[in-house]
């Protein structure tokens, strides 16, 4: 009585008398839709991995693997804190360096042993070691420390002479088996030490100073390199982000670079102009790199006042990190546009708050930004009195896809689809092929439809699906081609909205009686 999974018997050439069972999958496959607030970062930092993509969801987290938010350009927690505050919880973090990065390190006097910060970057500067009595008799407690991190113990290391050496540094460096894995701070070379075991507590500031590699970064730096391995913006390559970022990355000779990049990952990549550009300057700049895809999102140059928490000081950031962070918190249908941001203080056209300042963008300025495909954070809002994003468009010059609802649900649903519909590969072409294929993509966009991403002023479907005989010719599926056609009508986005009022003494108002006599 064999059991079998459907397809691996052929049926047709049974000769033995039995049973058999055979699993059959479900045949209307589901879709589950990709995240769409997951926001991929690239700045500079003071510690941890460089060129590896970092999953992040909090502060914590970026201090944990990062080291604190730096007051300076390119700096990654920079973006990231502007983006926590605007609600995104989901980021893939890179660090980048100039090259000139190094790892704090240091000897522990009258011993050989060398130990190195595990990553480089100054924050390593504040590492402090110690080595005192262990738990059990006759062993040792190793105990590294950094602020912001839980200090590491290594206890109960035995031995003598160069054989202790030797084991402290391969507890520190692999671990104490389930217990205690693996330092995340420091690592440990024992370089033939051989004397006897003695209680220390040092400071590895004492040593060779680490350092950032941050002061030569550039806006290349952060764009970085697509050979492997990777570095900058392509170590995001297939890390699922839905949204991107380069931290101050304002040189124009880069953009349309980051724009490619967004089309070949599906990424919306968020792009600013230079701080104090002018609105001229910024419309000719974009014209003459020839930047012009809804991949990317190109904010003006009016960087931001923001109050550094760490810092504990008032700094001028770009917009990137508050657009970033508010776009990965809002449904892929949704625009930027009226919506509040959280953390603006001023701007570099309205001041300081203390400046006493009170400026804005007049019509004829935001006509000229929006026209020319450059969005821009502004106070007042349609809304009200409150700092927002003012156009909600990306950098396209074409009307049907300038929105930034366009770019990220056209993403989505394109995502969505290379990453469930690869099933239907290698599988025998013929009208239940076509169904089945048919039936998952209207599933899927019926979900879409009952969870308001998709919709229609009148009711009517805005979805259709054909794969059948007609568009799938006996010329192209015997070649092994299947062809699918889908077409799906978003939903716009009302942005210029006319309410007619007529008023005056002589108006003749026409009354509607409703239903029940009510008169409205």
């Amino acid at each position: 009585m064999p059991i079998v999974q459907q397809g691996s018997i052929n049926t047709t050439a049974l000769v033995v008398p039995d049973l058999y069972v055979q699993i059959v999958p479900p045949q209307n496959l589901v879709l589950n839709g990709v995240p769409t607030n997951v926001v991929g970062m690239v700045g500079t930092a003071s510690w941890g991995p460089v060129g590896q993509p970092v999953i992040l969801a909090t502060m914590s987290d970026y201090a944990r693997n990062f080291g604190p938010v730096v007051a300076r350009k390119f700096d990654l927690g920079t973006q990231l804190a502007t983006a926590v505050q605007q609600g995104a919880g989901n980021f893939r973090a890179v660090r980048v360096t100039d090259g000139t990065d190094t790892a704090t390190a240091f000897i522990v006097p009258t011993t050989s042993l060398l130990v190195s910060a595990l990553y480089t970057g100054s924050l390593g500067n504040q590492i402090a070691i110690a080595l005192g009595a262990g738990a059990k008799a006759g062993t040792w407690r190793f105990t590294v420390t950094l602020p912001g991190l839980a200090p590491e113990v290594f206890d109960n290391i035995g031995g003598s002479g160069a054989g202790f050496w030797q084991n402290l540094a391969s507890a520190v460096n692999a671990g104490l088996g389930i217990q205690r894995g693996p330092s995340q701070i420091v690592v440990l070379n024992a370089q033939g030490t051989a004397v006897a075991p003695f209680a220390f507590a040092w400071s590895l500031a004492l040593g060779a100073a680490g350092s950032d590699g941050a002061s030569g970064a550039t806006s290349a730096t952060l764009l970085g390199s697509d050979v492997a391995p990777r570095k900058g913006m392509y170590a995001l390559r297939g890390q699922g982000c839905s949204i991107g970022l380069l931290a101050d990355a304002d040189d124009s000779t880069q953009w349309t670079m980051q724009a490619g990049f967004g089309l070949s990952e599906g990424i919306y990549m968020v792009l600013t102009g230079p701080a104090g550009d002018t609105v001229a300057n910024a419309v000719a700049t974009k014209a003459a790199v020839g930047l012009d895809s809804y991949a990317a999102k190109l904010m003006f140059g009016d960087w931001v006042w923001w109050n550094d928490p760490v810092a504990q000081v008032m700094r001028l950031v770009s917009p990137q990190g508050f657009v970033a962070g508010r776009l990965a918190n809002l449904s892929p249908e949704q625009s930027s546009l009226n919506k509040p941001l959280y953390g603006v203080v001023g701007s570099q056209k309205s001041g300081q708050p203390s400046s006493g300042q009170v400026a804005s963008y007049s019509a004829a300025e935001l006509g000229v930004l929006i026209n020319a495909g450059i969005d821009v954070i502004a106070n007042p809002q349609p809304a009200g009195a409150f700092w927002g994003v003012r156009g909600g468009h990306n950098a396209s010059s074409t009307a049907a896809t300038a929105g930034d609802n366009y770019t990220r649900l056209t993403n989505y649903i394109a995502a969505t689809l290379a990453a469930g519909m690869g099933l239907y590969v290698g599988q025998v072409i013929n009208q239940t092929l076509f169904q089945r294929i048919r039936a998952t993509q209207l599933s899927f966009l019926q979900t879409m439809m009952g969870q308001g991403l998709l919709g229609s002023r009148d009711g009517a479907l805005p979805f259709s699906v054909i794969c059948d005989a007609g568009n799938n010719p006996l010329a192209r599926t015997g070649l092994g081609y299947v062809q699918s056609d889908a077409q799906v009508q978003y939903q716009a986005i009302n942005e210029k909205f006319i309410v007619n009022m007529e008023g005056g003494q002589t108006v003749q108002v026409q009354r509607q009686v409703l239903p029940g006599g009510i008169a409205g």
